[in-house]
């Protein structure tokens, strides 16, 4: 496995002057500390009278979706795991059980006006990650990590889920009232696909990977994913998926090469390595120009939204733990990523602080672009340097301790399933949101017809 302490020293005599220093571990670790801190300030769920779990929002009560609070907490539990900080420990826990919902399988009804696949499969692979991981469990009478990811799996697996336009595969939105519910996209089944590979492995439970492997050809034979692994965003069930969206973002890229390392891992297929050698190849391609991360469909001229601005700090996060999944691979995705986050901090000179860092990482200025997203990028980054120095995601034979149900979630992916009574005023604020919804994405979109 190549050493990342080796491109840290080689890199570290071009680094200019910075607040940020990543060219040993201990400056890493100080560095990581400081961005998890300020990431943070943007979190108020654990203060009075807020909800725990969620970013501020929706929108227009704030700028970020339900499902950044479960990426959020993904981040935050790799911090943990690769840095040993558990400050936030409690904080992450509070926030992750807060959003189960009534069934615990991450579908809150308060979010079900904007409730995507994607979006509750966001929360399922922090549960997820959390049992691989051996995060701290839960207190013995709430749900369990492994049970949660399991829940959400189970639920997207429901037939229901699976209709028979286009083929199969998901759709984007869950509730058929949604804006969305017409569109088939690549993150919702990449989710899928993730999700499906790593229970897989967690469990020894085969019937996961084949679900796994449906999914991957579903995405192929349908045009999402093309034959140099290139990926698109999605197209509309109306045209039986022929009007293929080819915007590309780095968070489909990054899904489907964990997704493909840990299938590569369980089975031991070769064609697993072929795709996941091709995944890394496409991804640095098309989103790391002179090995620095770059949103190539709306960077370039800033077009991108909340969303889009946290894309990638997960491509970061999971291709350093692709490394320890599928260890030939470090030599190839260890360099770049070091010089990629060296970009990132380069910029982080914003603020009265001087450390706030903004989006554009390939200018080697900050671009004054700040929020949860553009942080949480760069302590992805940074922390996932510390990979080497870290534990493998474990298995529950080989020292994993949470607790799973194969049965969590059955019968329980209905929108309607345990809602509470609806008032005037939830009618009112769903009109509202939906509405919100439907003209952001009809501005924001108009060139590409959908997308998150």
């Amino acid at each position: 496995m190549a050493s990342i302490a080796l491109y840290l020293l080689l890199s570290a005599g071009s680094v200019s002057a910075q607040v940020y220093k990543i060219d040993s571990n201990d400056n890493i670790i100080a560095a990581a500390k400081t961005l998890a801190y300020d990431l943070m300030s943007y979190y108020h769920g654990n203060e009075s009278g807020q909800t725990p779990g969620i970013l501020p929002g929706p929108p227009p009560a704030g700028d970020y979706y339900w499902w950044e609070g479960g990426a959020l907490w993904g981040t935050m539990i790799d911090y943990w795991h690769l840095t040993g900080d558990d400050t936030y420990n409690d904080v992450v826990t509070q926030a992750m059980l807060w959003q189960t919902g009534p069934n615990n399988n991450y579908m809150p009804p308060n979010w079900s006006a904007s409730l995507g696949n994607d979006d509750q499969g966001f929360w399922g692979m922090s549960a997820m990650l959390a049992a691989e991981e051996n995060f701290p469990n839960p207190p013995d009478d709430q749900p369990q990590w492994l049970a949660l990811a399991q829940a959400v799996w189970n639920t997207q697996a429901d037939p229901d889920r699976h209709d028979s336009t286009c083929g199969g595969g998901l759709r984007w939105q869950i509730p058929f009232s949604n804006n969305g519910y017409d569109y088939k996209n690549s993150i919702a089944n990449g989710i899928f696909f993730n999700l499906g590979a790593r229970l897989a492995r967690y469990t020894n439970n085969a019937t996961y990977a084949k679900y796994a492997e449906d999914t991957w050809d579903w995405v192929v034979n349908v045009g999402l994913m093309d034959s140099n692994y290139n990926i698109f965003d999605g197209a509309h069930v109306e045209k039986n998926c022929t009007d293929i969206n080819r915007a590309q973002f780095s968070y489909n890229n990054g899904v489907f090469i964990l997704g493909a390392a840990y299938m590569y891992n369980f089975t031991g297929d070769a064609k697993w390595e072929t795709r996941l050698n091709g995944l890394i190849n496409a991804t640095f391609n098309v989103f790391f120009p002179n090995d620095t991360a770059f949103e190539a469909s709306c960077e370039e001229h800033m077009t991108c939204t909340t969303d889009m601005l946290s894309f990638k700090g997960y491509v970061h996060r999971w291709m350093a733990t692709t490394t320890q999944i599928v260890p030939t691979t470090a030599d190839t995705i260890l360099p770049v990523l070091q010089k990629s986050a060296q970009a990132a901090v380069s910029q982080c000179t914003g603020g009265t602080d001087g450390r706030t860092c903004g989006f554009q990482w390939s200018t080697g200025t900050f671009d004054n672009s700040v929020g949860a997203g553009q942080t949480m990028d760069v302590l992805a980054a940074v922390s996932s340097l510390l990979i080497n120095e870290a534990k493998a995601p474990v298995t529950n034979s080989t020292g994993g301790t949470s607790v799973g149900n194969p049965d969590a979630g059955i019968g329980s992916g209905s929108i309607g399933d345990d809602l509470p009574t609806i008032t005037t005023g939830d009618r009112a604020g769903a009109g509202v949101l939906t509405a919100v919804i439907i003209l952001t994405a009809a501005a924001a979109f108009g060139w590409m017809g959908t997308g998150k």
